[in-house]
């Protein structure tokens, strides 16, 4: 996935943020812009013996600068844990 928005069934893509320790997925963020909210999505791997990742959220925000603001506090937060961040 790209930085670009993209379309998708509900909403437009704005970006996905992953975080890997040591090469294995920690977590992944999703934000999707709906028009009238904004949506981040997650999915979390707790432990290494987790193949298939727990879903919080979703979390809504009314502005994309508000969920911004959100995954930018989480992804700062991972990376002082020691983890990659990527986007994709």
């Amino acid at each position: 996935m790209s930085e670009a928005a993209v379309q998708t069934g509900s909403g437009h893509e704005l970006y996905v943020r992953h975080a890997r320790i040591d090469g294995r997925s920690v977590a992944l963020l999703r934000a999707v812009d709906e028009g009238d909210r904004c949506v981040v999505e997650a999915q979390v791997w707790p432990d290494a013996s987790t193949a298939e990742p727990v879903r919080p959220g979703p979390y809504s925000f009314p502005t994309p600068v508000e969920a911004t603001r959100f995954v930018t506090h989480a992804v700062e937060a991972f990376i002082a844990l020691g983890c990659e961040v990527a986007a994709s």
